[in-house]
């Protein structure tokens, strides 16, 4: 599943951008990247390059403002509990991205390594950008690592760059999704309770 406004309430870019003083350029960005109106991978450059200058310690701090999304993480135990795998791909940062992970006990997870020097980021990503192609392909290559089924795979997301991937799995749901979302999935889930994905599965 997507992390930012999935796994979690928050959007961790637009809450970097508040750190910053630039909340509202890159939450804007934000807003018109998930509706799927600005290509993700030069909208995140975009947005990281207003960061430049602020030092690693802003991402403690931002934790700090983080909640896991309601029934995020019972969600996680009941499938592990039966036996299922849960991973995370995010355009987000493993900055933070590795911690919810392992608060979580996530089986996988991916995501974007920001570029810092002298303990200051330096407005630059590092190496490719996680975008729409890579959340698919994650998808498919946790799947085979795990020996599970294509027909056996679901993936949960809310914006366009979650499209591929909310495509490719058996199981779509657009969680609390922008509209674009909502026309490609299998299912929609409205209120912001990630337990309701349990009722999909079980149906």
């Amino acid at each position: 599943m997507d992390v930012d406004s999935t796994l979690i309430d928050e959007e961790v870019i637009d809450q970097l951008g508040k750190e910053a003083g630039v909340g509202a350029r890159i939450a804007d960005i934000t807003a018109r990247t998930m509706a799927g109106e600005l290509d993700f991978c030069q909208a995140l450059r975009a947005r990281v390059a207003l960061l430049e200058g602020m030092d690693v310690a802003v991402f403690d701090a931002v934790y700090a403002t983080l909640h896991f999304t309601t029934g995020a993480l019972e969600l996680v135990e009941t499938l592990h509990r039966h036996g299922w795998k849960v991973g995370v791909v995010s355009g987000g940062f493993h900055e933070t991205v590795d911690r919810l992970a392992q608060e979580a006990q996530l089986d996988h997870w991916l995501a974007n390594r920001l570029d810092v020097r002298d303990g200051r980021l330096t407005g630059e990503v590092l190496g490719d950008i996680v975008c729409r192609t890579t959340k698919e392909q994650a998808l498919r290559s946790w799947a085979r690592e795990d020996g599970v089924a294509a027909g056996q795979t679901v993936a949960v997301g809310d914006g366009a760059n979650d499209i591929p991937m909310i495509r490719r799995a058996a199981l779509g749901v657009a969680f609390c999704a922008k509209p674009a979302v909502r026309e490609v999935a299998d299912a929609a889930i409205t209120t912001r309770d990630l337990r309701l994905v349990l009722d999909l599965l079980r149906g």
